[in-house]
């Protein structure tokens, strides 16, 4: 056992090889006391422990082993998603009239990535100082089915003020599309507690993307007023999750993109979160247009988490900060194509207090 954290994560259960190469838990902290961990599988963020009203508490839910990692029915918890975050419909784009067709792997569509996307790779890692740990990974030309050998860098840095910013850098030798995310579970209760109805949510977005039954938006933005969407004031996850519409129905809860309210391409408030319980508060910054709030709405409750909890549908809410999705085949969104000579950059920020 090799268990000196926080997170009380042993390092020993991370330590194995896959695809052939070698897999370990990275630990990441700050002056405060605060722990980031992270394997270069999926580059997943296993556990933050940060300051709480009553000492410290992990605000990420996942697995405490390699192995459960690997046999979750959570592809995503905590990991980079790509080389497409979210959707595109029926796993089919075009660039300069030549079509692509990626694997469909999410009803008729292909999502985040397709079946071994960023999430199940393994990332050559490189632990830069206590704090700062950077994951590179080649994505080969053709790999999912995108164009271009896409060479992409994160680095994940944890602050003396209690921020976890995730850095963004990626080039490409043909053009491509593009959409990276982190796709971490936060309850900012801790790692166990069930819900997340009671978490107090903001975001800073006056319209989403209203989507169909498959989870592709339609392409015109709606406003949330008056709507169950709306989080414009802070308000309670579940005051609202069960109400009878199509779109909180077909998703079984929050799963939409939120067109943010800050100047394009740089980095503004996007959303926070609150537990009454704990009191952390989490803001969220991002220089992308969109996020993506997700309220875990198809866990089962039935697998193995951290430390033998059990997540149910809704234990836990992601904050996906992205392009939006489909943008490949909507020309009226933002682009996300990436071309030769470009250096794709971006970085999100995730800050922790106490209230």
């Amino acid at each position: 056992m090799n268990i000196n954290n926080k997170a009380r994560l042993d390092a020993a259960r991370f330590a194995e090889k896959v695809d052939g190469k070698e897999v370990r838990l990275y630990t990441l902290t700050n002056k405060c006391g605060a722990e980031a961990h992270i394997t270069n599988l999926g580059a997943k963020l296993v556990s933050l422990v940060v300051p709480s009203k009553d000492g410290w508490t992990d605000v990420v839910i996942g697995h405490d082993s390699i192995q459960d990692y690997i046999r979750s029915e959570e592809a995503y918890f905590g990991a980079i998603c790509g080389r497409y975050a979210n959707r595109i419909a029926k796993g089919i784009f075009s660039i300069d009239g030549q079509t692509y067709h990626l694997p469909v792997n999410n009803g008729p569509n292909s999502l985040h990535g397709g079946i071994k996307g960023f999430n199940a790779v393994v990332w050559t890692a490189n632990q830069l100082d206590d704090n700062r740990l950077q994951l590179k990974y080649q994505s080969a030309d053709g790999e999912e089915g995108y164009p271009g050998n896409l060479d992409v860098t994160v680095c994940y840095t944890l602050t003396d003020d209690n921020e976890l910013a995730v850095s963004y850098t990626a080039e490409t030798d043909k053009p491509t599309v593009l959409n990276l995310t982190n796709h971490a579970y936060f309850n900012l209760s801790g790692n166990g507690d069930t819900s997340i109805a009671d978490h107090i949510l903001t975001i800073n977005a006056r319209e989403y993307l209203p989507t169909d039954e498959t989870a592709i938006p339609y392409g015109k933005a709606e406003p949330v007023a008056g709507t169950p969407m709306d989080f414009t004031e802070p308000v309670s996850v579940g005051l609202r999750i069960d109400e009878d519409t199509d779109q909180l129905r077909w998703a079984r809860g929050y799963d939409h993109t939120y067109i943010l309210d800050k100047e394009p391409g740089k980095l503004g408030f996007a959303a926070c979160v609150r537990s009454p319980k704990t009191s952390i508060v989490m803001e969220v910054y991002t220089d992308q247009p969109g996020v993506q709030l997700y309220t875990g709405n198809w866990m089962s409750g039935n697998m193995r988490g951290k430390h033998d909890a059990r997540y149910p549908a809704r234990a836990a809410l992601c904050l996906e900060t992205q392009h939006f999705p489909d943008s490949p085949n909507k020309p009226e969104y933002p682009s996300t194509r990436l071309n030769p000579g470009e250096l794709f950059e971006s970085v999100t920020v995730f800050k922790f207090t106490v209230e």
